[in-house]
C-alpha cells in the first residue's frame, strides 16, 4: 500500500532525461503526484532519435550495458518488461583499428576476448583474465557502494560495506593514472590504449583520471554488451510509457524558469510565468544551470566549474550508399599518439590533427535502421568542451580528417558513399539539452578525488530540492543516470521516513 503521507504529496521534475524518466517512475511508484516539465517537445533528453531518407539515427549515447537498471524499473512498477522493451546480447563489443594496421574484436566473453588479444597483441591471455577479474571486484566491492549510495550522507559512511570498499581500495586506484595503472599490467601500447579508452565513458583523460576507473570494463566484459529493439530511442519509449502507465503527468515545451524556495525551503517552479507549488522539487537539468539560471545563485554556479568540465562531442550522422562486412555495430579507429591527443582535448581545448573515430552502425543488428544495401553511420569524434572555438571551421577540418583515416584505413574512398548527413556539435548539445559548454557528462573524473567533488543529489541548502542525471553524482552515462534517480528516490524515502 502507498504510504498515505506520500499519497497527496506532489512532486515536480524539471527536465525528461533519462534520469528524469527514471526518479518519475520511482516516485510515481512510491505513492507521490509526479508531474515533468520539459523544454523540448520530446522525452529522453540526449537519448533521443531521427530519420533521413529512410535512415534512422540515434541521435545521442549508443552504448546499452546493464539492462538490469531497466528491468529494476518494471520490476517495481509491477510491469512486465515485454510489453515494453526488449533487448539481445552483442558478441563483440568493440571492433579496435589500430593505425599500424592490427586490428582487434573485442569479444563480451571474457576468455575469447582474453584469447585474441593473445593472438593479435601478443598479451597473455591469462593476464587478460587477471585485469578483467580485478575490474569486476573493483566494481563490486568499491563500485556498488559509491553508484548505489549518495557519499554526501553520513549513513552511507557507517554502512558496513563501506569498511569493504575502503579496504578493497588499492593505492593505484587513487594515485596512479589509469593510463600508469594499465601500463604496468599490460606489455603491448595497443592494449593500453584500448583498456585507456574507458575514461572517455566519462568524458575524461586516461593520463589524468584515476586507476579507479578500470573498473568500467567489467561492465562489457564480465556483464555483457546489449542491443536495444528498436536502437537506443527505445530504452527512452519505454521509461515514457511506464512512466505514463504510474500516472506521471508530462508537459513539454514547458521551459522551468525559475525554482522557488523561501526560508531555506523548496516551494515549487516558475514555468510559463506561472507558479506552480510543489512539495518536493528534483532538477534532471545540468546542476551549474540550475544554480545560475533557475536559482540565481552565481556564487554556487561558479564554484561548480571549479572543476573541469568533461569533454564534449562532435557527430556526423551518415547515410552510406553501401555494406561494410568488416565493420561491427560498436568501432574504434583509434590515433596513433593518445596521449597527444587528450592534450589537445582537455589543455589546447582544440581539435587533434588525427583524432580517434568511433562508428556506430545499428543497421547491423536491424533490419530497417536503413535502405537495403545500405548502412546508419553515427560518426563520433571527441572534442573539447565549447569555450568559445570556431565550431563551423572545427566542423568542416574534422569532416575532412575523418574521411582521410578512414579512407586510408578502409582503404576505399568514403566520400562518395555519404548519401545524407546531419552534425551534432557542442554548441548544438548545449542548446538543446542544457548541458553547460556541450560538455556530455558535466564534470569530468581528473582528478583522483573527482568522484567526491560531484555535486550531491541534494543540498544543504535549501530542504526538499534534489538533483539527479549526469552532472551529480555518481555520474553521466545511462547507467549512472538511472543510479541517480534510484539514489534520489531513496533519499526522499528516508527524508518521509524520519518525519
Amino acid at each position: 500500500m502507498h504510504n498515505l503521507q506520500v499519497k497527496n504529496k506532489t512532486v515536480v521534475i524539471i527536465g525528461g532525461g533519462v534520469a528524469g524518466l527514471a526518479t518519475a517512475i520511482r516516485l510515481a511508484v512510491q505513492g507521490f503526484t509526479v508531474t515533468v516539465y520539459e523544454k523540448n517537445d520530446y522525452p529522453g533528453g540526449k537519448l533521443t532519435a531521427f530519420e533521413k531518407y529512410g535512415f534512422r539515427f540515434d541521435a545521442g549515447p549508443s552504448l546499452f550495458t546493464q539492462p538490469k537498471n531497466i528491468e529494476q524499473l518494471f520490476e517495481i512498477a509491477g510491469e512486465p518488461i515485454e510489453n515494453y522493451f526488449s533487448y539481445k546480447p552483442v558478441d563483440v563489443a568493440c571492433k579496435y583499428f589500430y593505425e599500424n594496421g592490427k586490428i582487434v574484436n573485442a569479444f563480451t566473453n571474457a576468455e575469447n576476448f582474453g584469447k585474441e588479444l593473445e593472438e593479435v597483441l601478443g598479451e597473455s591471455s591469462n593476464t587478460v583474465a587477471k585485469y578483467l577479474n580485478e575490474s569486476k571486484k573493483t566494481y563490486d566491492n568499491i563500485g556498488s557502494i559509491f553508484l548505489n549510495h549518495s557519499l554526501h550522507k553520513r549513513r552511507t559512511w557507517l554502512n558496513k560495506r563501506v569498511f569493504k570498499a575502503l579496504a578493497a581500495t588499492k593505492y593505484s586506484y587513487l594515485f596512479q593514472t589509469l593510463n600508469k595503472y594499465n601500463s604496468t599490467k599490460f606489455k603491448s601500447a595497443e592494449a593500453v590504449q584500448l583498456f585507456n579508452r574507458y575514461a572517455t565513458y566519462n568524458g575524461s583523460n586516461p593520463y589524468k583520471a584515476p586507476g579507479m576507473l578500470s573498473l568500467i570494463p567489467h561492465l562489457e566484459y564480465n556483464e555483457g554488451v546489449f542491443y536495444p529493439a528498436g536502437g537506443m530511442m527505445s530504452i527512452t519509449n519505454a521509461l515514457y510509457n511506464l512512466a505514463l502507465k504510474k500516472g506521471v503527468q508530462f508537459y513539454f515545451n514547458s521551459r522551468v524558469e525559475k525554482i522557488i524556495y523561501h526560508e531555506e525551503k523548496v516551494r515549487g517552479v516558475v514555468v510559463n510565468n506561472e507558479n506552480i507549488e510543489s512539495d518536493i522539487v528534483v532538477s534532471n537539468m545540468d546542476v551549474y544551470f540550475t544554480y545560475k539560471l533557475l536559482m540565481n545563485n552565481e556564487h554556487k554556479a561558479k564554484r561548480i566549474l571549479k572543476q573541469e568540465r568533461s569533454s564534449s562531442a562532435l557527430v556526423f550522422y551518415w547515410g552510406i550508399n553501401k555494406e561494410f562486412d568488416q565493420l561491427q555495430l560498436h568501432n574504434i579507429f583509434f590515433c596513433s599518439n593518445y596521449a597527444a591527443e587528450f592534450d589537445c582535448l582537455f589543455k589546447m581545448k582544440i581539435l587533434y590533427n588525427d583524432p580517434t573515430i568511433y562508428i556506430n552502425i545499428t543497421s547491423k543488428m536491424e533490419v530497417g535502421m536503413a535502405p537495403k544495401g545500405k548502412e546508419n553511420w553515427f560518426v563520433m569524434i571527441n572534442v573539447p568542451a565549447n569555450v568559445g572555438q570556431n565550431w563551423e571551421a572545427i566542423k568542416k577540418e574534422a569532416r575532412e580528417k575523418i574521411i582521410e583515416k578512414l579512407n586510408r584505413i578502409l582503404n576505399i574512398d568514403i566520400e562518395p558513399l555519404i548519401e545524407t548527413e546531419e552534425i551534432l556539435d557542442p554548441v548544438a548539445i548545449e542548446n538543446k539539452t542544457a548541458s553547460y559548454q556541450g560538455s556530455l557528462y558535466g564534470t569530468s573524473s581528473n582528478s583522483k578525488l573527482a568522484a567526491f567533488l560531484r555535486h550531491p543529489n541534494f543540498t544543504g541548502a535549501v530542504k526538499n530540492l534534489y538533483y539527479c542525471g549526469g552532472s551529480v553524482h555518481p555520474g553521466g552515462g545511462i547507467p549512472l543516470c538511472l543510479q541517480s534517480a534510484k539514489i534520489v528516490s531513496e533519499l526522499i524515502k528516508n527524508e518521509k521516513r524520519a518525519h
